[in-house]
């Protein structure tokens, strides 16, 4: 038998039936803003001579200047992938697609150079691709391709290096290579049983309108949040580790290359403001920084989970690495031949 605690006579008690006095004596959210703003105030003397040390001041430079420059074109980003994903519908790739597979997986890797969209939007529409009848190395193909060399991720990265050129037409080509090599190592080598089609699409039973604010809320909370810790990892190289090991790690040639590949795993940058990181990376050498242009967009820890989650584990585990593998070599073979 369940036990209350009674008010006592003539105490107000509140619609939750628990007395006025103890409920007045619980946490709530305009009481603990007040109770940090005050910790705040008493301590602003030690914040104030933490953030005028000169490595807190370079790091809030490049933090900042990272983030401002980026943002336009995440913004921008997000919006055009929501409008594509919930207004363009999937039969259309279907038409426009050629039938015979190899050919179709080159249209589906031209065709995302034309269509914004980030990561988050891609996985989608691929798997609503899959869904509509496209052959999955077309798809696949064109869920590479369209976050890496769409116009707004090539004009980012052009205005990220206005004096290199050369890294916007190499991020061009060595993604596309890879999007193309994907889609056609696929069809040759994947089976139908590791690749599990989506049953049902994310916005279903959604109006339209409903679905485009839903889909920009959810990619702006993700591509934002990852882009602070693209621009707090970026800062922090800059300012907290000693130029020395920069120089060191950037001096040899393959460790140079396998850190940002790696490092554009682990920060899941969102690919509109992925080029704005890549360029504070002042030791690294124009290689090194195109492998990090090259293999975020198409594989990262966020990437991992959405492909995962629509196509299935068994294929996550088997496409992931072989993208990661390829999009390395791609970039660095662009590099050789380009940059």
């Amino acid at each position: 038998m369940a036990i209350t605690e009674e008010a006592p006579p003539g105490a107000e008690v509140t619609h939750t039936g628990v007395p006025a006095a103890q409920e007045g004596r619980r946490l709530s959210s305009p009481l603990v803003l007040t109770l940090t703003l005050l910790l705040a105030v008493l301590a602003q003397s030690p914040i104030r001579g933490l953030l005028g040390t000169p490595a807190m001041q370079s790091w809030m430079t490049v933090f900042v200047a990272v983030t401002v420059q980026a943002l336009p074109f995440l913004v921008l980003g997000v919006l055009l992938s929501a409008a594509i994903a919930v207004f363009v519908p999937p039969s259309f790739f279907a038409r426009a697609l050629p039938r015979r597979p190899a050919l179709a997986v080159p249209v589906a890797g031209i065709a995302g150079a034309v269509l914004p969209g980030c990561e988050c939007a891609s996985v989608p529409v691929a798997g609503a691709l899959v869904r509509r009848g496209v052959t999955p190395a077309a798809a696949l193909a064109f869920l590479l391709s369209a976050p890496a060399i769409n116009p707004i991720v090539l004009t980012a990265t052009a205005v990220a290096f206005p004096r290199d050129p050369e890294m916007v037409l190499g991020r061009f080509l060595a993604s596309l290579l890879v999007a193309c090599g994907m889609g056609w190592l696929w069809q040759r080598l994947g089976r139908t049983d590791w690749l599990r089609p989506p049953a049902h699409g994310a916005h279903e039973g959604a109006t339209k309108g409903e679905a485009f604010w839903n889909s920009v809320r959810h990619d702006t909370m993700h591509a934002g949040g990852f882009l602070v810790l693209g621009a707090m990892a970026a800062a922090t190289l800059k300012a907290a580790v000693p130029a020395d090991w920069l120089r060191t790690a950037a001096g040899n040639p393959v460790f140079s290359v396998l850190a940002l590949a790696v490092l554009a795993v682990l920060l899941s940058i969102c690919s509109e403001a992925d080029a704005f990181v890549a360029a504070s990376l002042t030791q690294f050498s124009p290689t090194a920084k195109l492998v990090f242009l090259v293999v975020g967009p198409m594989i990262d820890l966020k990437l991992f989970a959405m492909q995962a989650g629509t196509f299935g584990r068994t294929f996550a585990l088997r496409f992931a690495p072989a993208t990661f593998a390829l999009a390395v070599g791609g970039a660095v073979l662009t590099s050789v031949v380009l940059l």
